[in-house]
């Protein structure tokens, strides 16, 4: 098998190589931080050709100007791909999932601008998901996901919190992120875990059965994360080291009377699902364990917490009050932050070396990074017994389990590991020992790689869950295109009233046709009529089809048709289909065509030629007309549809999403919603046969006025711009 071209979906995470702000706020937590370390080391895998990571582009005076680099080379076989939608400011992933498709879009002109197609997209949250889903359909290309926390028990948890449904769907899109959820377990290849018990957290989905589940412990950098007797041999960054140690223990002593003494770790978010305000219960009731150790704890990273968001605001005040109430003063430090990236290691080393020991508290904890992260360091382990370290404890035997909401269990270990030095180097020792073997990045890429290997081997090349996906040949997108042929349907490719004059040759040049020239056919057809055409007429399968006049594209094989979700959301901004139907409903010469004939971004009618009156529909539409295109054709049909939706600028959507020069593009057509087809660097080929409304055309550089009808109309034209002989 060919090295693997890997493409990781993180939208929402704030990612960059030179140092990660891990804890600036509630997205930017342990997420980030896997993804990040995943990509680096899948990076380093011998059968990895590449690792492209898809994230949002961010152009925010109050973050990192790196955050606005379209593309960062992280190291030879690295690259974060920053792709712009919903503005340049930061936003939080709630407000993200409206510019999905747009994302989706931006990704797939990227890829094919740099042609770096993947061999495999692994997402991760579900908004990434929802664009691992798209982008599969349309490239033809499997994918995995990780789900990192689920819609349904952050909803659940809400509502029992006692805020209401509506409130609950406006701030956080829950129906989205759920509907969107179940497609990734539906069409994912599978789904990546951290541990056998986070399986069944799935379990309240309608598509569990469906999905296909893989455990995989996440790993640690064990070059960072090493034991805290290790000694660096580089001197400089020895040096360096001992620079960030002094300034993490300045940090922690400033609060401390006796700072020698061993301490009670915490880290983690201000988040109340943590239960920090547990372990400070604990400690503040305890005067034996007062004397014992100090408490400390890294909540994030604050300025200001009066500025903070409110949940976070909640949790930090209840600490300090807890901190008040128990006069835990120079017993109890909570320094305002820490550098992630360079010191958390540190800090874990620190600890340590006190004999000291670090409690994880969170009320379920999916697996625990944290832990197996303190492990490595040497420093044993007080954590809850709900989730993941009930997998990882049993495997290292590294501290001891407890119920986070019982006091005694909780403060019985901590005495039992801080006052027995035999105790706490057998845990210490085990750590050090055990995440080396069982939790290293080295173990997790290596098991994963095989996944994928195996997932590839055993579909045949395509890897997709052929039930659900269309089967688009993506080589027919990857490739270079020197010419584009778009050609209307009615009239022009076809025209039976005069029995389809030239419609079996050009057939013949379609079907015999190089990779250097693909077929679009537009028409004001919806697509259940373009597909009967096709079908009827045994048309070869063409790339694309823009159909409802402009309204809609489709890539396709003839057989199968995917909707490009991106142009229907570039062409919903302003469009209000209601509102214009009410205002059109009382014009005599105007009636609605069928529901058949209708689409959520055409509203068509048929008209009387003889009363059609322009202005009237102006006049009726008021101030929002020029919202709109108004498109007569055949002396007997109106289409509204959106200002930007045309058929026209639906091949400049399409030409610069697959990087065809417009220049290279021939449009063909014969009546008047083809007029704006030709328009630019387009060439144009107006039929022999056309409407009354293209008369007035006279042939010149970008226009060819045939004398055949249909398709010999077209094959004249071919013929005069010399794209056949």
């Amino acid at each position: 098998m060919t090295k693997l071209r890997i493409s990781i979906i993180n939208i929402h995470g704030l990612l960059k190589g030179s140092g990660l702000e891990i804890g600036r706020d509630a997205d930017n937590g342990g997420q980030t931080k896997y993804v990040y370390e995943l990509a680096e080391f899948l990076s380093q895998h011998e059968d990895v050709e590449h690792v492209d990571l898809f994230t949002r582009l961010i152009d925010d005076p109050n973050l990192s100007p790196e955050y606005a680099v379209a593309v960062e080379k992280v190291n030879d076989k690295f690259d974060i791909r920053r792709i712009p939608f919903l503005g340049k400011k930061y936003k939080a992933k709630e407000q993200l999932w409206e510019g999905l498709d747009t994302f989706v879009n931006g990704v797939v002109q990227h890829i094919k601008f740099y042609n770096i197609f993947p061999d495999w997209i692994h997402s991760h949250y579900g908004d990434a998901g929802y664009a691992a889903a798209e982008l599969s359909a349309i490239l033809n290309i499997p994918f995995a996901h990780t789900g990192h926390s689920l819609g349904y028990y952050k909803k659940k948890k809400l509502i029992e919190a006692g805020i209401p449904d509506e409130e609950l769907e406006k701030k956080f899109k829950f129906r989205q992120r759920i509907a969107a959820e179940e497609k990734t377990l539906e069409l994912s290849e599978f789904i990546v875990t951290s541990t056998e018990q986070e399986i069944e957290t799935y379990q309240p989905y309608k598509n569990f059965d469906v999905g296909k589940y893989h455990a995989i412990s996440p790993g640690i950098d064990t070059r960072k994360f090493v034991p805290y007797y290790h000694v660096e041999q580089d001197s400089n960054k020895q040096m360096e080291e001992e620079q960030r140690k002094y300034w993490v223990a300045e940090s922690i002593s400033k609060f401390l009377i006796n700072p020698h003494k061993p301490f009670i770790l915490a880290l983690s978010r201000p988040d109340r699902h943590k239960n920090l305000h547990t372990l400070i219960e604990v400690y503040g009731k305890d005067k034996e364990l007062q004397s014992i150790a100090n408490l400390v704890i890294f909540a994030g990273i604050r300025r200001d917490i009066s500025k903070m968001p409110e949940s976070e605001k909640d949790v930090l005040t209840d600490l300090l009050l807890l901190m008040d109430k128990y006069d835990l003063y120079g017993k109890m430090a909570i320094p305002k932050k820490h550098d992630v990236e360079n010191e958390v290691s540190i800090i874990y080393r620190y600890a340590a070396e006190k004999r000291g020991v670090f409690v994880n508290l969170a009320l379920h904890e999916n697996f625990g990074l944290t832990v197996i992260e303190s492990a490595s360091s040497g420093l044993p382990v007080v954590v809850t017994k709900n989730g993941g370290p009930s997998e990882i404890l049993p495997t290292c035997q590294n501290g001891e389990l407890v119920d986070p909401q019982d006091e005694k269990e909780i403060k019985k270990a901590l005495r039992n590991i801080l006052t027995d030095e035999n105790q706490w180097r057998y845990y210490s020792n085990n750590g050090a020992i055990n995440i080396q073997k069982h939790y290293s990045w080295l173990t997790h890429v290596n098991h994963y790689i095989e996944l994928v290997k195996e997932n590839l081997t055993m579909s045949s090349g395509s890897g997709i869950k052929k039930q659900h996906y269309p089967n688009i040949n993506i080589e027919r997108l990857k490739r270079k295109v020197e010419h584009l042929l778009v050609s209307d349907i009615d009239g022009t490719l076809i025209e039976p009233k005069l029995n389809n004059p030239g419609l079996q040759e050009l057939k013949a040049h379609l079907v015999n046709r190089t990779d250097k020239m693909a077929f679009a056919m537009a028409s004001g057809r919806n697509l259940d009529l373009v597909k009967q055409v096709i079908e009827e007429e045994d048309f070869p399968s063409p790339d694309f089809v823009i159909c409802s006049v402009g309204t809609e594209i489709y890539y396709t094989n003839g057989k199968e048709y995917i909707l490009d979700k991106g142009w229907a959301k570039f062409l919903a901004g302003q469009w209000k289909r209601d509102d214009i139907v009410n205002r059109l409903k009382d014009i005599p010469w105007l009636r609605l065509q069928e529901e058949a004939g209708q689409n959520p971004l055409k509203i068509s009618y048929y008209y009387d030629i003889e009363k059609y009156n322009y202005d009237q529909i102006i006049k009726a539409l008021g101030t929002g007309w020029y919202k709109v295109n108004i498109i007569p054709s055949h002396g007997k049909f109106i289409d509204i549809i959106p200002k930007r939706a045309s058929k026209g600028n639906a091949i400049k959507f399409l030409c610069r999403k697959w990087s065809i020069p417009l220049s290279n593009v021939i449009a063909a057509g014969d009546s008047g919603n083809d007029i704006d087809m030709f328009r630019g660097p387009i060439r144009g080929i107006i039929v022999g046969n056309r409407s009354a409304e293209l008369d007035h055309y006279e042939t010149s550089k970008s226009i060819f006025m045939a004398k055949d009808a249909a398709s010999a109309g077209i094959l004249e034209g071919l013929k005069h711009y010399k794209i056949i002989k």
